[in-house]
């Protein structure tokens, strides 16, 4: 029995970019183009003859920019759209604003002719059309099963814990992973938390120089400070440090102190940041100290790395299927045996912070 592939239309203006893109998704046997637009005018027509499951739209078009016509998807015929924008801060805030009014997510632009870039983006790219498709932004979420990849895990940034993590102190941190659906997610957590909120580290899956404008508007709508996170910065009290795009985020401990580490490395969990990478760290230094939190996103990443908080006596938290997006990074850390309590949205910041309290 053939599994029906997930049908996808590409719009943007370059030619090339259109072609790369086809290359790219094709590379992956679950997903077919089934064609691909110029500019929202001609996507809209396209879309009349054959409704796809999954649009790519580029953020800068003529004739029509690509927020307006995702403005006029979601209020006629909502469809899984995946923003794809160049690799620039400038552009971060529109496509910020896209994820705000129904994007499922955010890809760049692959760069043409860097072999290690494309065989990444490919990854990233193929993922978040998976991630789309399953997503609940229609009323119906159609079940794809995909043929597994071989992906590194958190052995590929840092070893294993060693059993030897902190003992309890009165200081306790929270530890965040997050990918499709994440950022409407964090900003209800975040807008949760009160001004002397235990520190918050968080892993969201987001391309690089998307990060800061993120945390930059978080900052803007929470009591707390939130901030991307730099090398050597504390997590204090009323803070919450966003690890970079494309890096990896680490909690680290000297004494008393609690800071973070940002560090370069492989794909985990075919993610850079990683949540897993988080996690074993968190795991590795922070033990009873943490309260674990998982939210919505495809895939397994933070899974591994939660049972290993779970191990060294972290308190987790799962957000319940229901107020996911996509279910399953809640869902493989369920299975594997990390969570404590799953939870909807809504409920997670309260029970975070009594669990802080005790």
């Amino acid at each position: 029995m053939s599994i029906k592939k997930i049908k996808v239309l590409v719009v943007d203006d370059s030619a090339v970019v259109r072609q790369v893109m086809r290359e790219i998704l094709e590379s992956d046997s679950s997903i077919q183009v089934i064609d691909t637009a110029g500019d929202p005018f001609i996507a809209a027509e396209k879309i009349k003859k054959e409704l796809p499951d999954v649009i790519t739209l580029d953020v800068e078009m003529p004739r029509m920019d690509g927020i307006t016509f995702l403005q006029k998807i979601m209020s006629q015929h909502p469809i899984p759209v995946v923003m794809c924008s160049s690799l620039t801060e400038e552009g971060a805030e529109t496509t910020l604003r896209a994820l705000e009014l129904g994007a499922v997510d955010i890809i760049t632009k692959p760069k043409i002719g860097i072999q290690s870039f494309i065989e990444e983006s490919k990854i990233r790219i193929c993922d978040a059309v998976k991630a789309a498709a399953e997503a609940k932004v229609t009323g119906i979420k159609s079940k794809r099963s995909n043929k597994p990849t071989d992906k590194l895990t958190a052995d590929a940034v840092m070893p294993a814990p060693s059993g030897k993590a902190m003992l309890k102190t009165t200081e306790k941190i929270m530890a965040v992973g997050a990918s499709t659906g994440g950022t409407e997610a964090l900003r209800i957590f975040l807008e949760g938390m009160p001004e002397d909120s235990p520190g918050i580290v968080i892993v969201q899956h987001m391309p690089e120089n998307f990060t800061k404008a993120f945390a930059k508007r978080l900052d803007g709508l929470c009591q707390i400070e939130v901030k991307e996170a730099e090398n050597n910065d504390g997590i204090l009290r009323g803070r919450a440090l966003i690890a970079p795009g494309n890096k990896h985020l680490l909690i680290k401990r000297s004494g008393a102190r609690y800071y973070v580490e940002i560090k370069d490395g492989p794909l985990v969990s075919r993610h850079r940041p990683s949540v897993d990478v988080l996690f074993r760290s968190a795991a590795q230094y922070g033990g009873s100290n943490v309260v674990g939190i998982i939210m919505t996103g495809m895939g397994d990443d933070g899974a591994r790395g939660m049972a290993e908080m779970k191990k060294a006596g972290s308190y987790n938290i799962a957000q319940d299927e229901k107020s996911c997006v996509v279910f399953g990074m809640p869902n493989e850390a369920i299975k594997h045996g990390g969570v404590d309590l799953v939870l909807p949205l809504d409920k997670i910041a309260d029970a975070a912070l009594k669990e802080c309290a005790k």
